[in-house]
């Protein structure tokens, strides 16, 4: 069954029940988080072009993510980006948001969910008490237009960003731990991580 506002999609992607399914699956309960999720991936692989992302079209894709919530679950089991794999990035903004990067292209869309949505949801579905249940039904049914904002984008992805990247492994010379990837800095002529560096450091030392 395909939701009513979805937009079309080519024959290798799947529907938008069966990666629903999925994503209940991944993330451990069904919300309107997921389906919210579901639907802004599906979307963004659209404007992309990328019809087979999990199979031929694998490496093509990268995906920023800028919440922590249950929507990022849905879009790593559509897009079939994940951290691991370093095609799933990271930005801790709060927003809920993804941005999808064709690599061989260099077209990215960023798709945000709008604000409005959630009143819009209020608006369609008030026999329903529960927040949740208004918004997993009305997210279903909303118009891409209704529930995302699209922006067309450019991402400076480096080499180092790309998946598969095989870069000089560089030894911090402080608590000599490796670091891959570029993320060494040199401070007063000598090589750190960011964390003996002082600079977005997460933990302290006890």
């Amino acid at each position: 069954m395909q939701c009513r506002g979805q937009s079309a999609t080519t024959a290798e992607m799947k529907s938008f029940d069966e990666y629903l399914q999925e994503a209940e699956i991944a993330h451990g309960h069904l919300c309107a988080g997921q389906v919210l999720g579901v639907r802004l991936a599906m979307l963004g692989l659209t404007k992309l072009g990328i019809d087979d992302p999990r199979g031929k079209d694998r490496k093509r894709l990268v995906t920023f993510v800028e919440i922590d919530r249950c929507a990022t679950d849905a879009v790593a089991v559509v897009t079939g980006c994940r951290l691991g794999k370093r095609a799933l990035k990271f930005r801790d903004w709060g927003k809920m948001a993804a941005t999808f990067v064709d690599v061989n292209s260099g077209k990215a869309v960023r798709i945000a969910a709008k604000e409005s949505s959630k009143a819009l949801a209020r608006q369609m579905h008030p026999e329903l008490e529960n927040k949740n249940s208004q918004q997993m039904l009305a997210y279903r049914e909303m118009p891409d237009d209704d529930l995302f904002a699209i922006q067309w984008v450019k991402v400076d992805l480096p080499p180092e960003e790309f998946p598969g990247y095989k870069g000089e492994r560089i030894v911090c010379e402080m608590c000599g731990e490796g670091i891959n990837f570029r993320r060494e800095l040199q401070k007063d002529g000598k090589t750190f991580c960011r964390a003996c560096a002082g600079v977005d450091t997460y933990y302290t030392p006890l």
